[in-house]
Order: C-alpha cells, then structure tokens, then sequence
C-alpha cells in the first residue's frame, strides 16, 4: 500500500473526511487531496505533525526520509492522540439565561489530549461549553470549560450534571428525580446562597429538553 493510500485509509478510519480534516487540522483542503494524490512527496512536515496530531497517530507511520517523502531532517516526534471538539459558546451556571446561536460558518473548536476523556475518547459527538455564572461553583468555577455528550431523559442518572432548557432558555445543574411527588428537580452547588432549586412537575415537561450530561471540566486558576 503506497502512503496516499494509507494515509486516505487512515482518515476514513478515524472518521474523517478530507473536508473535516481539514477544518480540524488547519490544513488546507487542496494540500491534504494532494498529499494523498502525490503519495506524501515533499509534503512539508508541519502539516504531516498537524494531520497526526488529529488522527492521533505517529508522524513516522507516514513519513520516509530515506526516499524523500519529506525534505526535512528526521525527527523521533510522535504524537499524543488528540481530539477536536466544536465550542458552542457560553452555558448559564445560574440563572436560566438565552445562549446565543452557533453555526457551523462561526463554530469555534478546542483540542483536547484524548486520554483526558477516558471512556469517551472516540465518541464523535462530543461537544464543549464555556460556563458562565457561579450556581455549580462548589465543583465547576465560572469560566471553566466543560465537555458534554447528547442524552436523552430516560438515560440520565441520579447526581449527574446536565446542560437542559425550560421554557427556551438554558442552564447547567446537578439533576435528580423526585418520583413520590412526580417532579424533576435542577439543583446549584454553589457559595451563593441566592441560587435555589429549579423544579418542574411530571405534568408541566413539555416545554423542558434536556441537552446533554457533563462528563469532564477544566479550571483555569489565576
């Protein structure tokens, strides 16, 4: 198998297109289709560590210096599997508030070293937000970034930590249900005592849509 191929193999594996790929990596889209075209031939070693470094794969699985794939001095880098999630911008934390809308022309991405995410690591559909307010701040400080996945009801468990909307605007709280009384209750763990419970009987869920549960932060400490 020559690289071209490989390298094309390699991306329709990871679950890539050349158009994704691109977008992730910053590598152009001509310069990837001619990579695989051209077999890798004096393809500039920036944008072979930038390919790997989103396939989460070693620079030298590609590369051949003796045959001048890349006119470059040898290098031992190797790559730690990263991941490239879509930033959907701000999450209230406290109250409910309006989250502005992302498209896929303004979509900001972060990247993050995949052994972070543990069992999650391949999941395709993960997504990042930024929180905003200080209801959860006992466990996530605002400003801290927080990766999700996309659940529906029935999935979640007690205790998890879930972005949903009530009535069309959005937040973030530790969820559990009630089921003597037939209520859902949102619950802040915060230093700030004006933030309470948000509760939302059995028969009033249709304007309520649960989104997505928490799976990871980050902090930044001043």
């Amino acid at each position: 198998m020559d690289r071209g191929e490989r390298l094309k193999n390699i991306i329709e594996e990871k679950g890539y297109s050349v158009m994704s790929l691109s977008r992730e990596s910053g590598v152009p889209y001509t310069t990837i289709r001619s990579m695989i075209e051209r077999n890798l031939t004096n393809a500039s070693i920036d944008n072979v560590i930038k390919i790997c470094r989103v396939l989460g794969i070693d620079v030298e699985s590609l590369i051949d210096q003796r045959n001048g794939v890349v006119a470059e001095k040898k290098t031992s880098y190797i790559t730690k599997p990263t991941i490239s999630l879509p930033l959907y911008g701000d999450i209230a934390a406290g109250a409910l508030s309006t989250v502005e809308p992302v498209t896929k022309d303004n979509v900001e991405y972060i990247t993050l070293p995949k052994n972070m995410l543990g069992k999650y690591a391949n999941r395709r559909d993960l997504f990042a937000l930024k929180v905003n307010g200080e209801s959860m701040n006992k466990i996530i400080p605002n400003g801290s970034y927080v990766v999700c996945k996309p659940i529906e009801i029935e999935e979640l468990k007690e205790d998890d930590i879930v972005i949903f909307s009530h009535d069309s605007e959005y937040s973030m709280k530790r969820f559990r249900r009630d089921e003597e009384n037939q209520l859902l209750i949102f619950s802040p763990e915060s230093t700030d005592r004006k933030y309470h419970d948000i509760v939302i009987p059995y028969d009033t869920m249709n304007d309520l849509k649960i989104y997505a549960k928490v799976i990871w932060y980050a902090v930044t400490l001043d």
